[in-house]
């Protein structure tokens, strides 16, 4: 068995952490164990290093194309490695929205060669979808049953049960928003606590109600959950479920202004807290930025126009390795969500280091706490609601062997591919 390169430290592999020697070939792992023989070249880490694999963010609007001013493919991926993100599944909401085969071969085109990270995109469900033609072309579906960026709205039961069911049937998973728009009040609104009123918890709870109805069991993800109802009906249906950190961290009150405006909305403190508790308690199964960056202009103009948002590819599994140094989770539970879970949900080579496996791997000091700086951030729209807050950058990032981040700084290339060309 040729192997290039073998990297030796302290590894999380098989549920725990323990010295792990890991054997590189052509992008992928071959060989892992307490020792692998050869290697043209060993990497020794040295024990203040915690080697995982990569990172998966199962939910990303990067923007591209149409809405560049916002983000783009390299600015969006140059921000999720530096958080030891490998892999970004992009959400379909872009201009022109990608619901059918023409508009996502075209993104395909347009975004090849763009990428720092790896990459899938999804494509949108819409009345009389072609999922058949679409499905090996991405890593599953989205469907929006509430109106948020983006004009591909589904949520007529006719139309929706039909289109859900051509797309379960290729095998890939459907990732919902899950908000029954025909409960979103269209009141002005001056603040977070009116954005809330406008679209309240029970709009999120008819919308998973509905789906388990006709696909309790089924490959459902319902993305950025945001109460504990919510979770428990999801659960019941044997749906997998998404958290944001915005909806964890977050309230409507102290956070009232348009720069914590989103859709789904934060929630009030009571809520969020209880939330919380099921994340922590590990009730949860992925976690999923929903990173969604607008300009500083944007978010600046009036509440009501302003739009609904906010970035967190590059800081929210650095806050996530805060909390384990904390011990306020597992490791185990920080792997889990951020790449395990995403990972398989997504029928991806990606998220557990282990034989047939990309070589993707976020190596942390865990000693090296720092706090966000927005001004040192990579996304495009140029601020963060989470500066000032404690997180963990990894020190090393690789992906598919090739290093990319080294000592916190970058230097790779645009490697990134397409998982599903």
């Amino acid at each position: 068995m040729d192997i290039e390169t073998v990297l030796m430290g302290r590894a999380f592999v098989d549920g725990e952490l323990k010295y792990t020697e890991i054997g590189i070939n052509e992008g992928k792992i071959v060989a892992v164990g307490s020792y692998v023989s050869g290697g043209d070249q060993r990497i020794e880490l040295g024990t203040s290093m915690t080697v995982l694999p990569g990172f998966v963010d199962p939910h990303v609007h990067l923007r591209d194309p149409g809405m560049t001013q916002k983000e783009d493919f390299s600015t969006g991926t140059l921000a999720a490695v530096h958080a030891g993100v490998t892999t970004v599944l992009d959400m379909p909401n872009t201009k022109p929205a990608v619901f059918d085969h023409a508009t996502l071969m075209d993104k395909k085109v347009h975004l090849k060669g763009r990428s720092y990270v790896d990459y899938g995109l999804f494509a949108a469900i819409t009345p009389n979808i072609n999922a058949g033609m679409i499905a090996k072309y991405v890593p599953g579906f989205k469907l929006f049953m509430g109106s948020t960026t983006g004009n591909i709205l589904l949520n007529d039961d006719e139309e929706l049960i039909s289109a859900v069911t051509d797309a379960l049937a290729t095998g890939k998973r459907v990732s919902v928003h899950a908000e029954d728009d025909s409960m979103i009040l269209r009141e002005p609104e001056r603040c977070n606590r009116d954005h809330l009123r406008n679209r309240p918890a029970e709009a999120e709870h008819n919308a998973i109600r509905r789906l388990a109805k006709h696909f309790s069991g089924q490959r459902i993800n319902i993305c950025h959950i945001t109460t504990p109802e919510g979770l428990d009906l999801a659960r019941n249906a044997g749906f997998t479920t998404e958290v944001t950190m915005h909806h964890l961290m977050f309230e409507v009150d102290r956070n009232s202004d348009a720069f914590y405006k989103v859709n789904p909305p934060i929630r009030d403190i009571n809520n969020r807290d209880a939330l919380y508790r099921r994340f922590v308690n590990g009730d949860i199964t992925m976690i999923g930025t929903d990173h969604a960056p607008h300009t500083l202009a944007e978010k600046s103009q009036d509440f009501d126009s302003a739009p609904g948002g906010m970035p967190g590819v590059e800081t929210t599994m650095p806050i996530v390795m805060n909390m384990v140094r904390r011990n306020i989770i597992p490791i185990s539970q920080a792997v889990r969500m951020g790449a395990t879970a995403p990972g398989q949900s997504f029928s991806l080579p990606k998220g557990e280091i282990k034989v047939g496996n990309d070589a993707d791997f976020c190596i942390f000091d865990m000693r090296k706490v720092t706090k966000i700086d927005p001004k040192a951030l990579h996304s495009k729209c140029g601020h963060s609601q989470y500066g000032g807050m404690e997180a963990i950058f990894p020190d090393r990032v690789i992906i598919r062997g090739e290093v990319q981040v080294d000592g916190a700084e970058f230097c790779g290339d645009r490697i990134g591919e397409d998982m599903f060309a």
